[in-house]
């Protein structure tokens, strides 16, 4: 699951900087292990020597990208209702 994912990033040794993806397109980097707090569904961001904040729900991470040795961790696509969407006319 994703949160298990997001807590092997903060816990690893040596910890490297990562960067959570969320469905809007934002990237939100984590720079320490101590700026991140994951929660029950969502996981917490805060950005060193700011006040600026992100709390984004498991539902919406797409990708946990590593910026350092470019390991990236997607989740599946979800099927889409309805099938496969058709072709646009030319």
């Amino acid at each position: 699951m994703i949160f298990e994912t997001v807590r092997e990033y903060l816990t690893a040794e040596p910890f490297l900087p990562f960067v959570v993806r969320a469905s809007i397109g934002i990237g939100h980097p984590v720079l320490a292990p101590d700026l991140a707090v994951v929660m029950k569904t969502t996981v917490f961001i805060a950005q060193p020597r700011s006040d600026k904040s992100a709390t984004v729900s498991y539902l919406h991470i797409t990708a946990i990208k590593d910026p350092c040795d470019s390991r990236t961790t997607t989740r599946p696509a979800r099927p889409r209702a309805g099938g496969p969407r058709p072709e646009p006319a030319r």
